[in-house]
């Protein structure tokens, strides 16, 4: 899953930086932003996926010392 998501990345960065050099860039702007914006909340829900049981684990035994 993460092997594909980095190849997507790639492809994306890629296909911003060609549309970044060309000549006539107008209204690519708003493109290139939610472009980045989607590959960041792919980052931020694959890391979450990732590290969700282990952080709800520790924020349980926190939340059981602190109780007792």
């Amino acid at each position: 899953m993460l092997n594909q998501i980095m190849l997507w990345q790639a492809m994306i960065v890629g296909w911003v930086r060609d549309r970044v050099s060309a000549k006539d860039d107008t209204g690519a702007s708003l493109v290139e932003y939610a472009l980045l914006l989607a590959l960041i909340a792919v980052v931020a829900i694959v890391a979450l996926q990732a590290l969700g049981s282990s952080v709800s684990h520790t924020l349980g035994n926190v939340a059981n010392t602190i109780s007792s």
